[in-house]
């Protein structure tokens, strides 16, 4: 693969001097991203090298002095310490990484989402103008649980891009966003949501070596009826049947902001026996994905897989860890686009799908001006893994 993207990339010129400014919630990110594009920049053999247009193209790191220093009262301001003019720059930036914290007043004050929001725009700012483009790439889409408006209410997501663009910002690129479509508040700017399928499939094959990938074995599941297509997804490229759970809500009350679920019931065929996928874009308090869960074993199902772009596991692993006892789940994965917790990472029931390197390829081709619909569209990444797991091939599958 590493071969085949070198290979496309080497004709075109990069837009600009590559830079990249990883926020501090996302900097362990920002270094695997840098640690891939300084590999393979240094490995490339570009007849171009001495060029005025390749100028900087291989450099010891590509990761800009940024910060973002806090005052006393908890204000802050964005600090870029190198020159960024004619670059083509990439802000990383994770709003769900609540274990940083600052002072206020004296009292120690966890970073929430909006903190995180505040600190990449004092970073635009601070670019003034000067970079030749900038891309935010955004895993968790700030504001995006709040995607429609169903009373009086505010559209936050659809004002946090609306807001970006107005400042200087040409691409966003988000992961697995809750609702596709909040991008029609920015029409006439780039936006890209990533899929993350083919990171799933390759966590799940590398850890499970007694999978059968075939319709009478396993099959899909959507816990709710906005993540269809990811399920339908997955489904159409394994090969196998899919079922979904709609959500019976009681709308006579309000629990906690929303109407609460009754039951989940479910719509499909047997799963009896079959070893199942769950598939979801975020485990917030995990509440939800367990209910279904516990669903599918009453139905007799084997064993129980949850895929899931972002855990943020709100309301703790202590859920899991029981659930996994019982027997009701066998492995949850989720990827390192957020924040995970150094418990999770030790738990049994833990696959980490490392996103790294496939936000380089997205960085280097972007750089290039290349198009990346082949990185949107994994199917046959995915199907030649398979195809090397059902060989017997394990290793780096």
């Amino acid at each position: 693969m590493t071969r085949r993207e070198e290979k496309r990339n080497l004709e075109t010129i990069p837009v600009g001097s590559l830079g990249m400014i990883p926020l501090e919630g996302c900097i362990n990110l920002g270094k695997k991203v840098d640690y891939y594009l300084v590999k393979w920049r240094t490995e490339r053999e570009s007849e171009h090298k001495d060029s005025l247009a390749f100028s900087g193209y291989q450099r010891d790191t590509y990761i800009l002095d940024a910060k973002v220093p806090r005052f006393g009262s908890g204000e802050a301001k964005g600090v870029i310490k190198e020159s960024v003019r004619g670059t083509d720059l990439y802000l990383l930036v994770d709003v769900a990484n609540y274990s940083l914290t600052y002072s206020l007043c004296g009292h120690e004050n966890h970073m929430s989402p909006d903190d995180h929001y505040q600190d990449l725009k004092r970073i635009i700012a601070a670019v003034g103008g000067k970079a030749r483009r900038i891309t935010v790439i955004m895993p968790f889409l700030y504001e995006s649980r709040q995607h429609k408006r169903t009373a009086r209410e505010s559209l936050d997501c659809a004002l946090a891009l609306q807001e970006m663009v107005n400042m200087g910002v040409d691409n966003i690129i988000t992961f697995d966003a809750h609702d596709p479509r909040v991008q029609n508040a920015i029409p006439l700017h780039g936006f890209e949501t990533v899929q993350p399928a083919y990171q799933f499939i390759k966590g799940l094959l590398a850890n499970v070596q007694d999978l059968k990938i075939n319709a009478d074995h396993m099959m899909v599941i959507s816990p709710d009826e906005g993540g269809m297509s990811r399920a339908i997804y997955i489904a159409n490229v394994l090969g196998l049947d899919m079922g979904m759970f709609y959500k019976r809500r009681d709308y006579t009350r309000i629990v906690n902001g929303r109407n609460p679920i009754i039951a989940h019931e479910f719509l499909g065929s047997s799963v009896e026996g079959k070893d199942v996928i769950i598939i979801d874009d975020m485990i917030s308090s995990g509440e939800s994905v367990l209910e279904v869960a516990a669903a599918l074993k009453d139905r007799k199902a084997n064993r129980i897989f949850v895929f899931s772009t972002f855990g943020l596991f709100t309301a703790g692993l202590a859920g899991f860890d029981k659930a996994y006892e019982k027997g009701t789940i066998h492995r949850v994965l989720t990827t390192n686009l957020i924040y995970q917790t150094p418990e999770l990472l030790k738990r049994e029931w833990y696959i980490d799908c490392d996103m790294s390197k496939y936000i380089a390829y997205i960085i280097d081709t972007l750089n290039h001006d290349t198009s990346i619909s082949d990185l949107l569209n994994p199917v046959e990444r995915i199907q030649a893994c398979v195809a090397r797991y059902h060989a017997g091939e394990t290793e780096g599958v």
